[in-house]
């Protein structure tokens, strides 16, 4: 047996191919669309999966106001930030949040769902969130995802 075929192989920031994919938000639900965001920008629907590295694909988000909460979470749930300040703890619901700045949403599930790491800062610049239909990546060709297909 050649011994050489039983090493593993890892791949680095330079070696791992990588892909461009478009994702429509609309009317997809926050978590499942972060989750799933996540592992792609993570590289871990990929055969060559390494831990340590930068093996995911960039990843376009498109139509980020128009995704949906379940339950009472719209209205219920809290995003909770800090002035610097005492007594500067403020609170904001998605409602607000959407009206503001509806990428936040959609950029701070997927953020929470990567490496707390430079790694995750890293992962997290591979991923562009566009409110509306345009964006500007049309020169890189990315392939259209459908999140609900993916497993």
């Amino acid at each position: 047996m050649d011994a050489l075929s039983y090493k593993t192989v890892s791949v680095n920031k330079v070696s791992a191919p990588k892909e461009w994919v478009l994702i429509d938000a609309t009317d997809l639900v926050v978590g499942r669309l972060a989750s799933q965001v996540a592992k792609i920008l993570r590289g871990k629907h990929k055969p060559s999966f390494t831990p340590n590295s930068d093996c995911g694909d960039n990843v376009v988000i498109i139509n980020a106001e128009k995704v949906r909460f379940t339950g009472k979470k719209l209205t219920d749930k809290v995003y909770v930030r800090h002035t610097g300040y005492p007594g500067g703890q403020r609170f904001a619901t998605p409602v607000d949040m959407l009206k503001r700045k509806p990428l936040f949403v959609v950029e701070k599930a997927v953020k929470g769902m990567l490496p707390k790491n430079r790694l995750g800062a890293e992962l997290f610049r591979n991923m562009h969130v566009y409110a509306g239909a345009e964006h500007p990546h049309e020169a890189q060709q990315p392939k259209v995802i459908n999140v609900k297909d993916l497993k």
